[in-house]
């Protein structure tokens, strides 16, 4: 066979398989392509959109974190501020109690003063009076009646 003959074969079996290979490989596998390019163009952006959502899920849990720490610290202001209250009643409500026992205590010791005063009177004035009855009984001798009231005094 000459050589113009085998090249027309070649070419001819040549075009036959373009034709096959384009319409019973080529599109399948391009379609298949397609498809993988789609996957993964679909799990970039499902990646993109993760790490998006993490960065978001970041910045409000530093956000909850930030009002946590405010609001832990007011807590612990206003326990600070009412337990000064607090030991600032304790010390009033002290100072009112030690101011009662003060004036109780005085109250207490005026009248035992005013007992002992009313109960030294009275032995003065029986002093007096027994004092007086010797000097009446024995008037008569005016040394024995300085003794006397220097007795009764030194009883006193």
């Amino acid at each position: 066979m000459p050589i113009s003959v085998t090249l027309i074969v070649q070419m001819v079996t040549f075009a036959v398989l373009i034709v096959f290979v384009k319409r019973y490989l080529w599109g399948p596998l391009t379609a298949i392509m397609e498809r993988r390019q789609q996957r993964i163009a679909d799990g970039l952006a499902a990646a993109d959109q993760g790490r998006k959502a993490l960065d978001l899920a970041q910045q409000q849990q530093e956000e909850i974190l930030a009002v946590a720490r405010e609001r832990a610290a007011e807590i612990l202001d206003h326990a600070e501020r009412r337990s000064r209250e607090i030991i600032e009643e304790a010390r009033e409500r002290a100072h009112a109690e030690s101011e009662r026992a003060v004036k109780l205590a005085r109250a207490e010791a005026e009248a035992e003063m005013a007992r002992v005063r009313e109960q030294l009177r009275a032995d003065v004035a029986r002093l007096a009076l027994a004092g007086a009855e010797r000097v009446v009984e024995r008037e008569i001798d005016s040394r024995l009646h300085d003794r006397l009231l220097e007795e009764v005094a030194g009883q006193l």
